[in-house]
């Protein structure tokens, strides 16, 4: 399964590296990857816009694979998913407000995914307090519609900012509907520290999560420190959200289709955090091409292509959720 889904990343990325208003040919990336020659059009082209965006979609697309594969081992839910818990709308609302308040911090290096991180987390706690609430405590459901309540508060906060601050709004217009397009090298390179923590934090995670499916319990008698695991996985998951959310904006619906995807063909969590990297690499590498193909010479969000396949998958999973 590695092999197949590190071929498909690296079709993928040839393919994105290609294609666009200006045909590229395999002959001339190949010769751009010996050395740039910067009185080619071609290779400045490859260099400015479509290798930024190339790792940018890499990276976007592992981090919210790996959140939600975390979010649902750690909950048990197969809904659960960064965009529908609250984390994305959470993040985007915490990088508005530093960009809104006179607050002097530069959002162009490590505070962006910080800032981002601490606002998906705080409104994902928000989300797990008041699912946890009542004599049932927390259920699928319940941490399901909670968090699609929290993430339309914060989604309402974020658009009554941008209605009154309209230099913002101009700062942030397209990022708020998840686009690849504005993706800098700068955010990239300071979120790898981050990325590099939230990736060892996984990986511990994940060498307890296959106890943490067999319920409390079960974990706790098997020498597992439940409350642990989960801080220190649900920390992780913020952090591979606001990474995501720092780069791209609020990408929804991967972190749905992945985990479930890769579940399916490697149970052992311990497989499945390297499998959920590629596997969000692959489809957002993909769902960026079509968004910047399907309409040319004109481009769509990257965000509306994942609803666009995202969208039905959720209702089938909730179906059978309800079932």
């Amino acid at each position: 399964m590695t092999v197949v889904l590190a071929t498909l990343l690296i079709i993928a990325a040839v393919l994105y590296m290609m294609s666009g208003p200006r045909l590229i040919t395999p002959m001339t990336i190949v010769s751009a990857l010996g050395g740039l020659d910067p009185y080619n059009f071609d290779h400045r082209i490859l260099e400015t816009i479509r290798l930024p965006r190339l790792l940018a979609a890499m990276t976007t697309g592992a981090c919210l694979g790996l959140s939600g594969l975390l979010l649902q081992g750690l909950l048990r839910n197969p809904l659960g998913e960064p965009h529908i818990l609250g984390l994305n709308a959470g993040a985007t609302l915490a990088v508005i407000l530093a960009t809104a308040l006179p607050l002097g911090i530069p959002l162009d290096g490590i505070a962006r995914p910080m800032i981002a991180a601490c606002g998906g987390g705080l409104v994902f706690l928000a989300t797990i307090v008041f699912a946890s609430a009542g004599k049932t405590g927390m259920t699928l459901l319940k941490v399901t519609f909670c968090g699609i309540a929290f993430s339309a508060l914060a989604s309402a906060l974020s658009s009554a900012i941008l209605i009154l601050d309209d230099d913002t709004l101009d700062k942030v217009r397209l990022w708020m509907v998840g686009d690849l397009s504005a993706a800098r090298l700068d955010t990239l390179g300071a979120s790898l520290g981050l990325l590099g923590l939230a990736l060892g934090a996984a990986f511990y995670v994940s060498t307890c999560l296959n106890a943490l499916a067999l319920g409390d319990d079960v974990a706790t008698s098997l020498g597992v420190s439940v409350r642990k695991v989960r801080f220190i996985g649900i920390v992780s998951a913020a952090l591979f959200s606001g990474i995501a959310v720092a780069i791209a904006g609020p990408i929804g619906f991967v972190g749905l289709i992945v985990p479930n995807l890769v579940r399916r063909f490697a149970p052992d969590y311990r497989a499945s955090v390297p499998l959920s990297a590629l596997c969000g690499a692959v489809l957002l590498v993909l769902a960026d091409l079509a968004a910047r193909l399907i309409m040319l010479p004109h481009e769509i969000p990257t965000g509306l292509a994942t609803a666009f396949i995202g969208a039905p998958v959720f209702i089938i999973l909730v179906a059978k959720a309800i079932r």
